[in-house]
C-alpha cells in the first residue's frame, strides 16, 4: 500500500459536499461524481490500497450502484483520470459513462 494519509491540495482528500453522498465510514466514502454524476467511492487516504483494501472498497460502491441502477445494470471503472495519485472508482451504468439521470448525459 502506497500512501500519505492526507494532501491538502488534493480535491478528493479534501472531501467537500459538493453533490449528493450516499455512503461513508472512517474509510471511505461513495458520493455523485462532480464531472460525470455517478457514484464514485473515495478512500479517506492519499494513495493506492493494497489488492484487499481495494476489493473491500468495492463492495461499498457495488452496494450504492445497485441500488443507482437495478435491473439496467452497472460496471465499475477503475480509471483515475484527473487524480491519479488518490484511489477512487465510479460505478458507470450499464453501457455509459456519465448517469442517464443526469443534464450531463445529452452532453455525450
Amino acid at each position: 500500500m502506497r500512501s500519505a494519509e492526507h494532501d491538502p491540495e488534493c480535491l478528493l482528500c479534501r472531501a467537500e459536499r459538493i453533490t449528493a453522498w450516499h455512503f461513508e465510514d472512517e474509510e471511505c466514502w461513495v458520493a455523485d461524481c462532480l464531472v460525470c454524476a455517478t457514484p464514485m467511492i473515495v478512500w479517506r487516504t492519499h494513495g493506492l490500497p493494497d489488492a484487499e483494501g481495494e476489493a473491500r472498497l468495492l463492495r461499498h460502491l457495488e452496494r450504492v450502484a445497485a441500488e443507482r441502477y437495478g435491473e439496467e445494470g452497472y460496471w465499475i471503472d477503475p480509471v483515475r483520470r484527473r487524480i491519479p495519485d488518490h484511489w477512487h472508482a465510479h460505478a458507470r451504468p450499464a453501457g455509459g459513462f456519465v448517469d442517464p439521470a443526469s443534464e450531463l448525459f445529452g452532453r455525450f
